[in-house]
């Protein structure tokens, strides 16, 4: 009976799925070979095919089951007819046999915000950098992220024909994160994973004070994160405004979830209220370990120029 689990976790349920057939509908838009790129701000800043149907089915499939949920898309849409092949009305049993931690039990559905990005990673979608591609579900409660699923459509791409392709990874503050095995940096060295389509002299200024052993200039959000708690790499260090909360707020879950961190580039926690401005304009310092280290390295030139 569905009524005897809570809300929080029928909805971690239900955005497994949820995210795993937006990830099929982005395989399937690449396969069809028709795109169809829109530039939104600037050539760095697009939207494809596949961001609008797995946005359209993310968000109609959460509304049909939880009417009462606030949920913020990246894509601005039309409001249209959902046709009925986009919606999932699964629900992964797996996370259903989990306890809910006792501090999220009570939680009613119009207290929670979803941020969703249908497609993290869109400009290497439409390069064929298939890896750095996520989907992203991130829910809040009270301006925390609480739970967070990400799918990886193209997890695998590379082993072969006969591998599996794509994985998803979810995640619930005091209950764990699952479905990757957590690996941490070699010790003592610094690898900093950072943008690799939106880079500015603040971002270069912020990396080279890290004194970095290596750099990886990679796309996505939710792309960094697993390189993190898949020790690829030490810290995520973004000294722009460019990221937003959709960006960040299931992987932040994932992160917090296996003990790392988080933040700003001046320390401090990020907000996921629904009245929250969406830019993270104060950049995204991550760590799985030692973010102490991280965070005293900034520039103070970088914190002025970056305001929360």
């Amino acid at each position: 009976m569905a009524s005897s689990h809570t809300v929080l976790m029928r909805l971690v349920a239900s955005a497994y799925s949820v995210a795993q057939k937006a990830g099929t509908i982005v395989r399937r838009v690449l396969a069809e070979g028709d795109l169809g790129i829109v530039e939104k701000t600037c050539a760095t800043d697009l939207q494809t095919k596949a961001d609008r149907l797995a946005q359209m089915s993310i968000c109609s499939s959460l509304a049909r089951k939880f009417p009462k949920l606030t949920i913020i898309g990246e894509e601005d849409l039309p409001s249209e007819e959902v046709d009925q092949e986009l919606i999932e009305d699964g629900q992964w049993e797996e996370i259903l046999k989990q306890p809910c931690p006792s501090q999220y039990r009570a939680i009613k559905e119009e207290d929670l915000v979803v941020w969703v990005d249908p497609l993290d990673g869109t400009k290497e979608y439409t390069e064929g950098l298939l890896d750095n591609v996520t989907v992203l579900i991130g829910i809040a409660y009270e301006g925390k992220a609480i739970a967070g699923v990400i799918n990886q459509p193209y997890y695998n791409y590379q082993a072969g024909p006969d591998a599996v392709l794509g994985r998803t990874i979810w995640g619930v503050l005091g209950l764990g994160a699952f479905g990757f095995q957590l690996k941490e940096a070699p010790a003592g060295k610094h690898i900093i994973t950072t943008t690799r389509s939106h880079g500015s002299k603040l971002v270069t200024d912020c990396v080279t004070a890290m004194n970095p052993d290596d750099v990886l200039r990679v796309g996505g959000a939710g792309n960094k994160i697993i390189q993190l708690i898949e020790g690829k790499a030490s810290a995520y260090v973004f000294a722009s405004p460019g990221c937003k909360k959709w960006d960040t707020c299931a992987p932040e879950v994932i992160l917090h979830a296996v003990g790392g961190k988080l933040t700003d580039i001046h320390g401090n926690a990020l907000q996921y209220n629904k009245e929250v401005k969406h830019m993270n304009s104060a950049g995204v310092l991550a760590t799985l370990r030692n973010h102490n280290y991280y965070a005293s390295r900034v520039p103070e030139s970088v914190k002025s120029a970056l305001v929360p």
